[in-house]
């Protein structure tokens, strides 16, 4: 009975920005735990790489090509893909970027493409999934967090700016949400190896930094964060709203 809770067979899962990175390990881990995914992205060549690779594995995959901080497209496209294929029942929000600068020299655009991107993007995908879940009384919402949603780091401080205000985010669309039957929670990796961090991971100064910053003592492996998210995907958090789980190796537990 306990394993049946983490089965999501019969369902069907969104994932953005998932053609690489975080995005695709977690449609893999998803796909593996039975459900059906519906890989989105820009570029229509790039995701159709990631979905043959996953159709390799015996995925059964959707591809649905929309820019995420486009509110009128992201609209048109969940709304077409829920009359011409189906139900989404649970959305991982994971689209993101990051620009390194110090905040005295900080592009202004540069600020408004994160804010887009990292922020606005949850807005959009989230309200036109959550419209159907609601007729439906029942969806799972997991919104890609990050460390940064608690602690800062020289250079980074608008992205860690949009990447607290998804959880709170998250926290409003559980507040609003949950008595329509839905579960919306935030999923917060620590340091992971990702096309992404490539450059610090890259940078031995930097990755000696954070194997003694992190208790555990190494980069996450993107795989590491699969559980969690099947968690929150399933019938096992049925009764978990509103909060942010952080897969961080125990950074943000340590001094």
């Amino acid at each position: 009975m306990s394993l049946s809770l983490f089965d999501l067979s019969g369902r069907r899962a969104l994932v953005t920005g998932s053609s690489q990175g975080i995005g695709f390990a977690l449609a893999k881990g998803l796909a593996d735990a039975g459900a059906d995914i519906v890989l989105n992205g820009r570029a229509a060549g790039k995701l159709s790489e990631a979905a043959d690779r996953l159709r390799e594995s015996g995925a059964k995959v959707h591809e649905l090509v929309f820019d995420v901080t486009d509110h009128q497209a992201v609209r048109e496209a969940v709304d077409r893909f829920e009359l011409e294929v189906g139900s989404i029942d649970i959305l991982v929000n994971n689209a993101g970027m990051q620009h390194r600068t110090p905040l005295e020299d900080f592009p202004a655009d540069a600020f408004e493409r994160l804010l887009q991107t990292n922020i606005a993007s949850v807005f959009h995908v989230g309200q036109a999934v959550a419209r159907h879940m609601i007729g439906r009384g029942a969806g799972k919402i997991v919104n890609i967090c990050s460390v940064q949603t608690a602690l800062a780091r020289p250079g980074i401080a608008p992205y860690t700016a949009t990447k607290g205000a998804v959880a709170n985010l998250t926290k409003g669309m559980a507040t609003d949400w949950a008595q329509h039957g839905l579960q919306c929670n935030g999923l917060a990796p620590g340091y992971f190896e990702t096309p992404l961090n490539q450059a610090l991971v890259d940078d031995p100064e930097f990755s000696a930094w954070l194997a003694k910053r992190t208790p555990a003592g190494r980069w996450g492996k993107v795989e590491e964060l699969v559980g969690t998210c099947i968690f929150l995907a399933s019938d096992a958090s049925s009764f978990v709203n509103g909060t942010t789980v952080f897969v961080d190796g125990g950074i943000t537990a340590s001094l």
